[in-house]
């Protein structure tokens, strides 16, 4: 109890210099108040009719029951920016500053959509993470910053910070990075202070408070703040690896447009039917639905032992197909697919395989046959899947014998593959007559033809 209590008053004492400094540093800085801490002359409220209203020079939403979120839009719209307000927001209440957002008439009758900056007060901890509003869902989660995770602090004022240059998106929140986000997808819009809608009687009337408002347009690059260790970088490049992935020693796996680097499971060619590529995406065909029986699995020329790699997917309804790993294309030569540990790829709800094998074992993000993907680091709120005919990450992690499922940058599975309970587990499986199945020191990587139409992009890696 007495760590807790320190923790929370070193924070405090944080948020206390932030608010000095950042007050002094607008004296020395062209900042502009965003909000004049009288009147929505500047603003307009969108969507939802939540109430607003002014109190003691602060923003103040207040949520209510049978409406849509709401938002208080900037008229004005930005493209870069630096961008610093204080939040207090009631425990229980879900909120957000929107920004590079846009409320079309021709898109969803007028919803706004854009970046999110996350305010919660949950026990998920994802305050100051960064959520594509009535686009893509969560793009920076704060599961990959454990760190980020505890900057928030319930009951009190809280200090945010988004810095918005060029695709580089990063959030802080009480001087502690929180989202390190690379982007392109949009480059202007609006800013706006969200009030969530609520479905309990009991979250009626609660509030958010905004106040110190302020905005820097100019000289961005000189006044953004480090990246620290901690808040590891996303980036929804296309086929592209931003500065910091080439610093750190990642590369493109597949290039986007070429079949250079992968060649057939079982020859020594690329498939010439069952694989198209096209737009930058790489595409199995779909055929009967039987595994392995028209182009064919693709594996990598190289291969791999320690290593992270990471590949978007997007599945059609009902389809099945796989990610695997430490593949040895000569253990299965015979019909059917190669043999190696495999990242699961399946439409849950429409693919019959997902009832089968044990426990869900066979589902996406699971470990296939082996172990059920399971969300244990949101408070129960699935395996943050973002559904068929959309854009999904999966990410695996091998440090020697460690190994872990990553799907849209939530942890779902993690073992050692060199332990016993992982060598039961294969005795009770398919696999069981593959002689050191999951643990040879090096092997291919796979995309597998299950005879479903799917499709990957974004695919690279890199080694330890």
């Amino acid at each position: 109890m007495k760590k807790n209590k320190f923790n929370e008053f070193a924070i405090l004492l944080v948020v206390g210099f932030l608010l000095f400094s950042s007050n002094t540093y607008a004296q020395e800085t062209s900042w502009t108040p965003l909000f004049n801490g009288k009147d929505f002359n500047n603003f307009e409220q969108l969507n939802g009719n939540a109430e607003y209203r002014i109190e003691e020079g602060a923003m103040v939403g207040i949520s209510k029951l049978k409406t849509p979120n709401s938002f208080m839009a900037t008229k004005k719209k930005y493209g870069d920016f630096i961008l610093e307000f204080e939040v207090k927001v009631d425990f229980g209440l879900n909120s957000g500053v929107q920004f590079r957002s846009n409320s079309f008439a021709d898109f969803k009758n007028g919803r706004v959509h854009g970046y999110q900056c996350e305010i919660e007060t949950s026990p998920r901890k994802w305050a100051g993470g960064v959520y594509d509003e009535a686009r893509r869902g969560w793009l920076y989660p704060l599961t990959r910053n454990p760190v980020g995770q505890n900057a928030f602090v319930n009951g009190t004022w809280n200090h945010y910070r988004i810095e918005a240059l060029g695709n580089e998106i990063r959030t802080y929140v009480n001087g502690i990075m929180c989202a390190n986000l690379v982007d392109p997808t949009t480059a202007e819009g609006f800013i706006a202070f969200q009030v969530h809608a609520i479905g309990k009687e009991e979250d009626e009337g609660k509030i958010v408070r905004w106040r110190n408002i302020n905005i820097l347009t100019e000289n961005l690059a000189e006044h953004r703040l480090p990246v620290p260790d901690y808040a590891p970088e996303i980036s929804y490049l296309e086929n592209e690896l931003s500065h910091s992935e080439m610093r750190k020693g990642w590369r493109l796996l597949w290039d986007g447009k070429s079949s250079k680097g992968w060649r057939a499971a079982k020859g020594n060619q690329f498939p010439t039917k069952g694989w198209v590529i096209e737009n930058g995406v790489l595409t199995v065909v779909a055929s009967d639905g039987s595994e392995s029986r028209n182009g064919g699995d693709i594996v990598t020329d190289d291969l791999f032992s320690n290593f992270e790699l990471s590949v978007d997917f997007k599945l059609t309804e009902g389809a099945n197909s796989g990610i695997k790993y430490f593949v040895d294309p000569e253990l299965n030569k015979s019909n059917g697919s190669a043999i190696g540990l495999e990242f699961q790829v399946l439409d849950d709800r429409n693919h019959p395989d997902a009832k089968q094998g044990k426990n869900g074992n066979r589902t996406v993000g699971s470990l296939y046959d082996l172990i059920r993907a399971e969300n244990n680091d949101t408070g129960g709120r699935g395996k943050n899947f973002k559904g068929i005919n959309q854009w999904n990450n999966a990410r695996i992690v091998v440090r020697n014998g460690h190994v872990e499922h990553w799907l849209n940058h939530v942890k779902v599975v993690s073992f050692d593959r060199f332990s016993q309970t992982f060598k039961a587990l294969v005795e009770k499986s398919k696999y069981e007559k593959w002689e050191d199945f999951g643990r040879l020191p090096e092997g291919n990587i796979l995309l597998q033809d299950h005879g479903n139409k799917v499709s990957f992009k974004n695919i690279k890696v890199r080694e330890f």
